[in-house]
């Protein structure tokens, strides 16, 4: 079996009100399961603040229920964090020690870094979960690709 079947990445926004995040973290965890029932395991985050983050912290958080599931984090470079909050540092590090899995694209930042990410994501699932409410950035960017490699598209912004 292909295992892009048991696959699905994350893409979103980075900002999110605290109203809008407590809508979507509920929204995700109804999605997830679902997933989990269609037999999806694997799952990718790309370590940025924001979306990225609540929905590693959510499969995480699922993991005490779902023991099978695997979150793999795809990250743009080994210094991703630099100029981040401390906060935001520390929930990083905290989500990155508990992966299952963690992927470095490249070794440094270089200006397509984010992009690889993106497309590795993408690239070995079948399913992309997303938070997108514009039509232009880097989340945008990303599902117009999935939607290119033939991925099952979910974005929760069209249930609110």
């Amino acid at each position: 079996m292909d295992l892009r079947a048991k696959t699905c990445c994350f893409t979103g926004h980075r900002s999110m009100s605290g109203e809008e995040k407590l809508k979507v973290a509920v929204r995700l965890r109804e999605i997830i399961a679902v997933q989990i029932k269609a037999g999806v395991v694997f799952y990718g985050a790309g370590g940025a603040r924001g979306f990225d983050a609540l929905a590693a912290l959510t499969v995480l958080d699922m993991k005490k229920e779902y023991p099978q599931l695997r979150l793999i984090l795809v990250l743009p470079c080994e210094d991703q964090t630099r100029g981040w909050r401390s906060e935001d540092i520390a929930v990083y590090e905290d989500i990155k020690r508990r992966s299952d899995k963690v992927v470095y694209v490249s070794r440094e930042y270089t200006p397509d870094c984010m992009h690889r990410r993106n497309r590795h994501l993408v690239n070995h699932s079948g399913t992309c979960i997303c938070y997108l409410t514009r039509s232009t950035g880097g989340t945008a960017y990303t599902v117009d690709y999935a939607r290119k490699k033939g991925l099952h598209v979910i974005n929760i912004a069209n249930d609110f």
